[in-house]
């Protein structure tokens, strides 16, 4: 999240890689920007043309492309406008003053008038709505897919129960916006009233044909899904986004076996962002290690891979036949792709 429920992702601080080009680009002009606490800001979008945006369900990101001098950024947000509404688009995005640049560009060179490249919408944390009951747990910035998840359900007859853990009421986003629409199926931890949610108990009273949705701090998905599957809830019935950023490590070379084409992926920078700062273009949707868009086969390698993504299994990782380029790293010698 939704941030993409996550912490700050950066596309690339080499050359100028817009987003793929086509019906995915959607121009957009900032016509709001609000400082909903110390640390989250509100960013509105419509398109520069007038007209609607593509419609999109609750739990949709966009990925907005940021020009930052010589740099390019390509960073996913949560969607947490209502779905009913598609005049504009509205994101959340938390500053991190020790993250990647994107949020920090957003909070300090972002204004209203603005003219700005936006994706269109990719969900890959939509509600299951063959449930019977919603139940959602969020923490931090990752109430903001369910700020519109939320109302969609109540448009129609969507049964949910929203539990948020927050650090206090100044960083309690949203919450009181979700109280004054949803009332009584809105419950709020706060960490500095020593206020604690009983997951298992939560867990154990919920209807047959409950969805549970977790989306925050990596601590608390594993926590939330561990805790659900002790109590034996099927993997088909937990649904979690969290998006891992790119880590930092040792530059490495790749070759490219289809196009030809070696590269040098540097110490801050992704594979996925080196190898389309060579002047390709290969898919994704969440550039996060979730969506599984960007695979890659492995031809050859002599070393280690450092996989940090959420998509491969634990048998493909042994293989050391595939990569995520987006989020993983290679340390060693050699390393040949089919790209």
């Amino acid at each position: 999240m939704h941030q993409r429920g996550g912490p700050d992702r950066d596309s690339t601080d080499r050359g100028d890689i817009p987003l793929k080009a086509g019906s995915n680009r959607i121009e957009a002009v900032v016509t709001n920007v609000v400082a909903v606490n110390e640390l989250v800001k509100r960013f509105h979008f419509e398109r520069a043309d007038g007209g609607l945006l593509p419609t999109f369900s609750g739990g949709a990101h966009i990925v907005v492309e940021m020009r930052d001098d010589e740099k390019t950024r390509l960073n996913p947000y949560s969607l947490m406008s209502t779905p009913l509404d598609t005049r504009d688009y509205r994101v959340s995005i938390r500053r991190d003053d020790v993250g990647r640049g994107g949020s920090l560009f957003m909070h300090r060179k972002v204004k209203l008038g603005d003219r700005m490249v936006i994706s269109n919408p990719v969900n890959l944390f939509s509600l299951d709505l063959r449930a019977k009951k919603h139940l959602m747990i969020a923490g931090g910035i990752g109430i903001t897919p369910f700020v519109a998840q939320t109302s969609q359900l109540a448009a129609g007859t969507g049964n949910f129960e929203l539990h948020y853990a927050v650090r206090n009421d100044a960083l309690a986003t949203y919450a009181d916006v979700l109280r004054e629409r949803h009332g009584s199926r809105i419950h709020l931890y706060r960490d500095d009233h020593g206020e604690t949610l009983d997951l298992a108990r939560v867990l154990a009273t919920q209807p047959l044909g409950t969805h549970l949705y977790v989306c925050g701090p990596a601590g608390m998905i594993t926590w939330v899904r561990n805790t659900a599957a002790a109590a034996g809830w099927p993997a088909e019935r937990v649904h979690f986004e969290h998006f891992a950023a790119p880590q930092p490590g040792r530059p490495f070379d790749v070759r490219l076996a289809v196009s030809g084409v070696e590269i040098q992926v540097g110490e801050h920078e992704s594979l996925l962002e080196a190898i389309e700062a060579a002047g390709l273009d290969p898919p994704y949707l969440c550039r996060g290690g979730v969506c599984g868009q960007c695979e890659t086969n492995v031809i050859s390698h002599d070393g280690k891979f450092l996989h940090n993504d959420h998509w491969l299994s634990e048998e493909d990782r042994q293989s050391g036949c595939k990569i995520m380029p987006c989020v993983s790293r290679f340390e060693g010698k050699s390393l040949v792709l089919e790209r």
